[in-house]
């Protein structure tokens, strides 16, 4: 089960994914934390954050809205409060970060590669940059690759560029921020969406738009991953939509090197260990002695 990702062992391919999972201490009453191949903790910024005014999450059909606005108590209460507790685990730890502009996203890098306890940082670059009218980083292939280079050059950890789905090419964004530096990358991030409450004929966010997850992102997730992985030399971490060891192994057939579970943790809070048994299952049934035997399977012919 075990892969590999720009050096970073994991036991296996399943990691959290950034803000679905807290910072690890939520579900560690419903789970052993040392059977996940890595735990991607809430996305840190320079400073705390309180977020969006609630409502801020809504269930819709097959998915989840949330507009939480990226709520953390800042890389240095992190440092000071939060990594003691992982540290404590025998896991991959990665530091989720982003910023308003690539000095933020430069101090809150610095900061996580001086503290002991920290295996990688992953990059959100859908974030706006304030500099730029608040246009997320993401979205422009030249942006992305500058944020992904500040950062690169504070690090010696392995560096995931986290994209955004809300692009007119993924491919492009993935191969500018590989030519940038970074040792991988991971997708997708949520889909913007709107619900509608016919009684007041308003939003039901609070911010009016909110990031899409869960079952009903998966086709296009799995789409999107499988045209990065052929258009880029490091390795793809695969999330949207996976609920059970199936949707994990097809984005893996797809190209992906590991997952991410995000909304299923919601749903049920043992979904990451349960779709590692489920697995581990599926390789003994079907005699695959290596799960990096699934990687890149697809068969198009």
């Amino acid at each position: 089960m075990e892969v590999n990702i720009a050096g970073l062992r994991l036991k296996n391919p399943v990691m959290t994914a950034s803000g679905t999972f807290g910072y690890g201490e939520e579900y560690s009453d419903y789970i052993d934390l040392n059977e996940l191949g890595g735990i991607v903790v809430k996305g840190l910024s320079l400073k705390p954050r309180l977020g969006n005014p609630p409502p801020r999450i809504m269930e819709t059909t097959g998915g989840m809205l949330n507009a939480v606005g990226l709520q953390n108590v800042g890389v240095d209460l992190f440092i000071e409060q939060k990594l003691p507790f992982l540290r404590s685990f025998d896991v991959a730890v990665i530091a989720n970060i982003y910023g308003e502009s690539e000095a933020e996203y430069a101090q809150v890098a610095r900061a996580l590669s001086r503290a002991s306890g920290v295996h990688a940082l992953e990059v959100n670059v859908s974030c706006p940059n304030v500099k730029k009218g608040g246009l997320s980083f993401g979205a422009d292939p030249k942006a992305a690759a500058s944020v992904t280079r500040r950062v690169r050059a504070e690090t010696d950890l392995p560096v995931i560029v986290k994209l955004t789905p809300n692009v007119t090419d993924i491919a492009a964004v993935a191969r500018a921020v590989e030519e940038a530096g970074a040792d991988a990358v991971s997708l997708i991030n949520t889909l913007t969406g709107l619900s509608v409450d016919l009684t007041t004929r308003g939003p039901h966010l609070k911010n009016i738009t909110g990031g899409l997850s869960g079952p009903a992102i998966k086709p296009v997730a799995l789409r999107m991953v499988w045209q990065v992985a052929q258009s880029v030399d490091i390795p793809v971490i695969g999330m949207g939509g996976i609920l059970d060891a199936e949707d994990a192994l097809e984005f893996m057939v797809v190209g992906a090197t590991a997952v991410q579970v995000g909304t299923a943790n919601f749903i049920n809070p043992r979904a990451t260990v349960e779709i590692i048994g489920g697995m581990e299952h599926y390789l003994k049934v079907h005699q695959i002695k290596d799960v990096r035997e699934m990687i890149g399977t697809f068969n198009v012919a």
